[in-house]
């Protein structure tokens, strides 16, 4: 199924969809990504998996709805200049207190997409549209032709030409580590 992002009831849709344990194609404020609501029992991150041809090696941002909800998920003290780059193109690798290992949380610039993860009340997560190794995909077309019959929606907003994904840093255990320079320059 697709929808336009513009659709009066896109935010709704995709809300339902990701309720539902199933996988989306969504634009962010960066590239499009797949998605799906995080579970406790990992069902929808193997789905994902799957469809990028993906192992455990390698694990998907989550995005939450506003910078406060880091809070809920770490004890780590992360640097207030960084917080000022939420909401925005900045993923933030942190120990994460629900499991005994880390997690990469975003906060989106998009509002859009913010109302969904809000609406879905819990994290999603996040992940470049592409097979694994291969470049990510950047026009609508490309998406259609590669993904269409492997996800439940896809939410359309034009093509991310030239779209870079998000910055990631680290601040775990109090270091500070630059792990993928994105759209957004940090030194």
């Amino acid at each position: 199924m697709k929808c336009l992002k513009s659709d009066f009831d896109s935010i709704k849709k995709c809300a339902d969809s990701l309720k539902n344990a199933q996988v989306v194609i969504i634009p962010t404020d960066t590239v499009y990504g797949f998605s799906a609501i995080v579970d406790d029992d990992s069902k929808t991150k193997e789905k994902i998996q799957k469809i990028k041809g993906r192992g455990d090696e390698k694990p998907f941002i989550q995005l939450i709805s506003s910078p406060e909800d880091i809070k809920k998920y770490t004890d780590d003290e992360i640097p207030s200049n960084l917080l000022d780059y939420w909401p925005g193109p900045l993923t933030i690798i942190v120990n994460d207190k629900r499991i005994n290992s880390t997690t990469a949380f975003r906060c989106p610039a998009d509002e859009w997409l913010r109302k969904i993860i809000k609406e879905c009340n819990a994290p999603i997560y996040s992940t470049s549209v592409n097979r694994s190794g291969n470049p990510i995909l950047e026009t609508e077309n490309e998406i259609l032709a590669e993904f269409n019959d492997e996800v439940d929606l896809f939410v359309l907003d034009g093509d991310k030409i030239n779209a870079l994904p998000s910055t990631i840093v680290s601040v775990c255990d109090g270091n500070f580590k630059i792990i993928r320079q994105g759209c957004l320059k940090i030194n």
